[in-house]
């Protein structure tokens, strides 16, 4: 069954269904080089620093019928902050398939127990709501992401060529990676444990390299 639009709370961060409202401060957490460089939203000529553009931008871009949340930090001293967003989408109740997808982090929190616990989060939540797969993609050359993917315990399936037009207008080869609902409970796991072995009570802001292009 389709899952209820409500908040979803960990130990470092709560998903809150994202809305209009929040987009200024997801414009201040995303809108880097880094982030859009290696495909997120379409590759680099999707990123948007004037946060009017990137309203209309994401107004566009965000799967608004399906299940989009805003990223906030829980505890510390940065309480509260939106630190990204990411999505439950392309939701398919008949085949119980969904996606989780449109995700992106503010750089500064890249590292941290943070992608772990959303990951945590959206998925639990999935496959308490009889979802039997979840899908993630990644453009096929952002190594970063296709890692993350991987490191969580996602199996590959394979590299859809030529599936979908960058922001650029170049041709986009999609990786392709799933978890079953009865690989669950060895992925869950495996999440449980890199959140329970983060060594702080809450997330710190990491330093982050000259290349990640802070400026906005």
């Amino acid at each position: 069954m389709r899952p209820p639009s409500a908040t979803l709370r960990g130990r470092f961060v709560q998903l809150q269904p994202l809305g209009s409202a929040a987009l200024p401060e997801l414009h201040h957490a995303i809108t880097h080089r880094a982030v859009f460089e290696f495909g997120y939203g379409g590759g680099l000529a999707a990123l948007r620093t004037n946060v009017d553009a990137f309203i209309a931008w994401a107004e566009d871009y965000y799967q608004w019928e399906s299940l989009p949340y805003a990223v906030r930090l829980l505890g510390g001293l940065n309480d509260g902050q939106l630190v990204g967003t990411t999505t439950l989408g392309d939701l398919d109740l008949v085949n119980e398939s969904a996606q989780l997808g449109w995700t992106a982090y503010d750089p500064r929190v890249w590292g941290t127990a943070v992608n772990a616990e959303c990951k945590l989060l959206l998925l639990s939540e999935a496959f308490r709501n009889d979802f039997g797969r979840i899908t993630i993609q990644a453009d096929s050359i952002n190594t970063r992401s296709r890692a993350a993917i991987a490191a969580i315990g996602a199996r590959f399936e394979g590299v859809l060529r030529r599936n979908r037009v960058r922001a650029d207008g170049s041709w986009r080869d999609t990786a392709m990676y799933s978890i079953l609902i009865d690989e669950w409970p060895g992925v869950r796991a495996g999440l449980q444990a890199r959140v329970d072995a983060y060594p702080s009570r809450s997330i710190t802001y990491r330093e982050v390299p000259p290349e990640a292009d802070l400026t906005r």
